[in-house]
């Protein structure tokens, strides 16, 4: 089993940046891809950034590439998500996944935390 806590979320301006990061303990959690979703309400949960293993490949959805940038320090167990020039449609409850392969595949995904909220006024 891997255990995994986001943090970070927040209420921010349009135009501002968050940096949200995710905890993971349990079952050799850095040998896992790692990967942020989103789900805005009354829509369906999507893929937002992905990064590989040893963190040498990553990948991103076109709306956010160039703005946001996905990191981790397997000393730490800890993969961040820096997001800048937010907008308001980038408001919604972020999720950090854990699976085997890098993939934006939602059903791919072995492990989920609880989410944290982003909210971005206008």
């Amino acid at each position: 089993q891997v255990q995994l806590v986001e943090s970070g979320g927040g209420l921010v301006q349009a135009g501002g940046s968050l940096r949200l990061s995710c905890a993971a303990s349990g079952r050799t959690s850095t040998n896992y891809v790692m990967a942020w979703f989103r789900q805005a309400p009354g829509k369906e949960r999507e893929f937002v950034a992905v990064i590989s293993a040893r963190g040498g490949i990553t990948n991103y959805a076109g709306s956010v590439r160039g703005r946001f940038t996905i990191s981790r320090d397997n000393a730490k167990n800890t993969v961040y998500l820096q997001m800048n020039s937010l907008k308001p449609e980038d408001t919604a409850v972020y999720f950090c996944a854990a699976g085997p392969t890098i993939t934006t595949v939602i059903t791919r995904y072995d492990y989920w935390g609880q989410g944290t909220q982003v909210t971005v006024s206008s």
